[in-house]
């Protein structure tokens, strides 16, 4: 019997330089590139995090600290690698061993980690990923930090108990202005915080208000204690909670189930008050935020937009939906490594469209049935949730299975930035408008005043 020749190869390692080089530029905002931190805190077994940005100039940094189990020097080491070799449980938040790395050099060039696993023993694991020294020497190598070399703000959070500290400093991609030390700089820092606080309180919601079993979580932002934001509007008494379904889905990892469930929330008039209107319109507004909530294994990764399913509408900004899956279904999906697009299988897209005319054409009868947003509007008579189940709707009604553009009104354009996103959601490109803007708000913010952001 012939024996199979083994063939001949030859090694060929990426050149480290070019590589960490590319994969700065990923896609992370720095929202998101935090969330991702976060997400390896729950990883850990954390129940709280605290992000803080501190403003110092070029000496500006951001931490992530927490107090889960903490990792030893050889785990620690892996860690820093690109790909990480562990394996993942199927409600893990991590999934491809790139995110510590990657969520953190798109944001600086010198990444520190320290991690202590003893509640008794204070020893403390450090090490660090510093771009420069990577470039210069165009090897994978990272740096072992002891003594003097870890700087106190890196092992402070460590000193009572276990726990990870990440530390982000040369922040060049956070902080792009020529005058570092400048006014312009350091309120770009606050700013940047706030935006961190909200974006948290809404991708780790359920987590937030205790909804996640034996994953109850607190987070702060500089000191501030990050409160969730629940796009349905659950505790409002006459939001109305929709009857869903649940769908099976195949992926490359086996099949699983997708849970759909539709919200309609109340128009304004019909609102337990105005802070708790203007709370739920969420960080993009009310127009830009119906639509689909898509959460893997109950952290939020899409929040609003149809995902081309129908257009944005005024008419139907009281419309919102939240769909559930879990990691066996990440092919399906198409997740990336920074978790931050989302591709509606085709299935998935076919088996849910009736639901999605029935929940806008509900949203749109509340609506026009309070008079649109006129606060002094007289609310209907409250309809509850007794509302016809939307499988029966949608099979009731030939249309609701056909064509979708019939029950979408003409949306009501205010200013250009209006006019531009809504293009760009319905061509698939809000990801690329929002790192125009961006830029524009960076290298032209009179333009981009003028245009409405």
């Amino acid at each position: 019997m012939m024996v199979a020749r083994r063939p001949k190869v030859e090694e060929i390692v990426p050149s480290a330089a070019r590589t960490v080089r590319s994969l700065r530029d990923i896609g992370y905002q720095l929202p998101q590139a935090v969330a991702d931190l976060v997400d390896n805190s729950i990883a850990a077994g954390a129940t709280e995090v605290c992000v803080d940005l501190q403003f110092d100039g070029r000496d500006s940094w951001i931490r992530v600290s927490d107090n889960g189990a903490g990792m030893n020097g050889p785990t620690l080491t892996e860690a820093m690698r690109y790909g990480t070799d562990r394996d993942y449980s199927a409600d893990d938040l991590g999934k491809f061993g790139f995110g510590l790395k990657t969520a953190s050099t798109s944001q600086c060039r010198r990444l520190s980690v320290a991690s202590r696993v003893a509640p008794r023993n204070a020893r403390i694991e450090a090490r660090c990923l510093d771009l420069d020294h990577i470039e210069d020497t165009n090897r994978w190598e990272v740096l072992v930090l002891e003594g003097a070399e870890r700087p106190d703000h890196l092992t402070a959070p460590l000193q009572h108990g276990p726990g990870t500290v990440v530390l982000w400093e040369n922040l060049d991609r956070v902080l792009e202005y020529k005058d570092p030390w400048g006014e312009w700089a350091r309120r770009r820092l606050l700013g940047l915080a706030e935006e961190v606080d909200v974006h948290l309180g809404m991708v780790f919601h359920r987590f937030l208000a205790g909804q996640v079993p034996r994953r109850r979580l607190k987070i702060s932002v500089n000191g501030t204690k990050v409160e969730p934001w629940d796009p349905f509007c659950t505790d409002e008494p006459k939001t109305e909670e929709l009857p869903g379904d649940d769908f099976r889905v195949s992926g490359d990892d086996g099949s699983g189930i997708v849970r759909v469930r539709p919200y309609v929330m109340p128009p304004q008039a019909e609102f337990s008050g105005e802070a708790a209107w203007r709370r739920a319109s969420g960080p993009r507004k009310w127009n830009r935020q119906q639509g689909l909530y898509v959460y893997r294994a109950n952290r939020l990764i899409q929040s609003g937009g149809w995902s081309r399913l129908r257009t944005a509408d005024e008419h139907t900004k009281l419309a919102r939906v939240a769909l559930d899956f879990f990691p066996e279904l990440d092919s399906a999906f198409g997740i990336n490594i920074a978790k931050a697009i989302v591709i509606l299988p085709q299935e998935l897209r076919e088996a849910i469209e009736p639901l999605i005319t029935a929940v806008t054409r509900r949203a749109q009868t509340r609506y026009r049935s309070a008079g649109g947003d006129r606060p002094g509007s007289t609310p209907p008579r409250r309809a509850g949730r007794q509302v016809e189940p939307l499988r029966a709707a949608a099979s009731q009604d030939p249309s609701a299975r056909t064509d979708t553009s019939r029950v979408s009104a003409a949306p009501e354009v205010r200013r250009p930035s209006d006019a531009l996103e809504a293009a760009a959601e319905a061509a698939g490109e809000s990801e690329a408008l929002a790192a125009i803007v961006k830029e524009l708000r960076r290298s032209s913010p009179e333009v981009a005043r003028a245009l409405g952001w």
